[in-house]
Parts: C-alpha cells; structure tokens; sequence
C-alpha cells in the first residue's frame, strides 16, 4: 500500500512510518519541520518538506504520489500556544486538514487516518474506568476544538465525498523521539532532567491522574486501522491512571536518582483525572496497549541514553 503521513518527522508520526515501513509499504512524508526533525526521518520514505496550509503544494503532492491512504499527524500541538493564538491554531489543524482532505478527494484516496486527542476532548473524566468514546466532548482549549472539528469535517467528507476514515484519540503518547524541550509531556521532560542530574518540578500536588500510553502500541494501532475501523472513532489509551508522583518515583526507581522532586504551584486549567475507556478498539479490532508504565518507561530511558 502506498501511505502518506503528515507530520512524518514529529515523535508520534516518525515511529509510525517506521512500523510501515517495515510492514513493507511505500511510504512518503509530507512535514514543515517546525516541530519534527530531519533526523526522525526514516531515509526509505519519500519527504517532501509542505506546510499543510499551502493548498497548492499539498494539492501536487498528493496528486503526484497517489497514496491509497493519508495518515493525517501534521498539526500545531502546543496548548498553551493554541490559547494565545487561536488563529494560527485554527489555520494550521482546520484549514490545513481541509485541504488535505479535498486534495485526498480529487487524487481518490481510499482513506484518512487522523490523529485526535482523547484527554482534551472529554475534559475532567470523573467516570471510573474512563472515558469511553460516547463520554459528552467538553474541549475547553482552541487545540481541542480544532481536533474535534476536523472529526466532524471527516465525518462530512465521508457522507459526501464517499471518503473513508478512523479516527484515534490518543491518552497521553510517550517514548523514544519525544522532545524534553518546548510543548513535552512530563515523562519526556522528566527524563531530560534527571538524565542529566536535575530535580524535575511537579506542579499542584503531584495526585493528577493521567493515561499515559507508549509510541509503540500507538504506532500499532495505526497499521491495524490501515485497513479496518472504517467510519469509526476509536480512543487509544491503557484505561489506567497513573499520577505524577507515580511516574516520578518510577523513574528515580530506574534511574537510581537520589533527589527528591520540587513542588510547585498547579496551573490553571489543569485537568487533575484523564483517562480513556479503550475496550472498543480491543473488542472491534484486537488492539490493546500491551506495554505497562514501567517497560514503557524503560524501553524511553534507553533511547533518551543513547
């Protein structure tokens, strides 16, 4: 099969190409470079250097390379900077997945895979076991409107275009290519600091609750929905919690690191418990995360390491 991903050099959509890749389809990338790197980039794809808001160039590239299917991972991912410029948010995640999905229309392509966010799309998740995906939407935050809007855009391509999708709403991804500098997770900051001998800071009382799911089981689920999960939404997460402190003292287990952590006021507009119901990708399609926090947190240790 031929597949093009956007944001194929980023942390999530680089492992992605990787597992294609060795799967043995053909594989191009399309990626600005503003947050992805040129050293993720897997040299057996195809890379075209586009910003997904330049319609022109996104129409050619498509058009010139004919994918069967279009894994959709390009978007701007900082929250905070999604608060202090909706527009440019709106720009890159609205306008940018429209016209990657008209030109995936005109090249007729079979199908979209997009990247969603579970833990910004519910809110604060009180349901115990998680929330599933008919949890009511309650996206406060312009990057979580954008995400859910670009759902709703390929729910109306499918009615009227006849074009395929699944879409994936992650937990909190981590692992190996994840950037401890700028708009990280805490488990990719947390092992750029204590690796090198610093005391990371936990913000409020360290007790928030997140569900924290490893690039490789998220990479998985992408070459499973390949060919399955037609029209579907699917959240992707391990359906446990786990909190701050947690994942901390996880990590100076590991690390044999001899300090204690700093506390810090909390942030505003924190969610203090997220996490995501994953039974119905498991009973529909087979997938589950199969690594815990602690191999997942290993298998990140080595490669940040080397």
């Amino acid at each position: 099969m031929k597949i093009l991903v956007t944001g194929g050099a980023g942390f999530i959509g680089s492992n992605i190409v990787d597992v294609y890749i060795v799967a043995g389809h053909e594989v191009a990338i399309i990626d600005n470079l503003t947050t992805g790197k040129k050293e993720n980039l897997n040299p057996q794809a195809k890379f075209y250097e586009i910003d997904i808001r330049d319609r022109e160039k996104i129409f050619a590239t498509i058009k010139e390379f004919s994918p069967d299917a279009i894994n959709h991972h390009a978007a701007q991912i900082d929250v905070r900077k999604s608060v202090t410029d909706p527009v440019y948010n709106a720009e890159v995640n609205e306008i940018g997945t429209l016209n990657i999905l008209d030109a995936a229309v005109v090249a007729k392509v079979k199908k979209v895979i997009f990247a969603s966010t579970g833990g910004a799309i519910y809110g604060e998740v009180g349901k115990k076991g998680g929330a599933d995906e008919s949890h009511p939407q309650e996206p406060i935050v312009p990057y979580a409107v954008t995400k859910r809007t670009a759902e709703l855009y390929l729910h109306s391509y499918h009615v009227n275009h006849g074009l395929n999708y699944t879409v994936l709403r992650y937990g909190n991804v981590y692992g190996p290519r994840q950037d401890p500098l700028g708009e990280a997770g805490v488990i990719a900051i947390f092992c750029g600091k204590m690796l090198k001998g610093e005391v990371p800071t936990i913000y409020g009382d360290g007790n928030q609750l997140r569900d924290y799911v490893y690039v490789g089981d998220v990479a998985a689920a992408n070459l499973l929905v390949l060919d399955k999960g037609e029209n579907r939404i699917f959240n992707i997460g391990t359906g446990k919690g786990v909190s701050v402190n947690e994942l901390f003292a996880c990590l100076k287990e590991l690390l044999g690191f001899g300090k204690d952590v700093l506390y810090a006021p909390a942030r505003t507009g924190e969610l203090f418990r997220s996490v995501l119901n994953a039974k119905k990708i498991k009973k529909e399609l087979g997938w589950k995360a199969r690594n815990s926090i602690k191999k997942g947190l290993k298998l990140t240790l080595r490669w940040y390491k080397q």
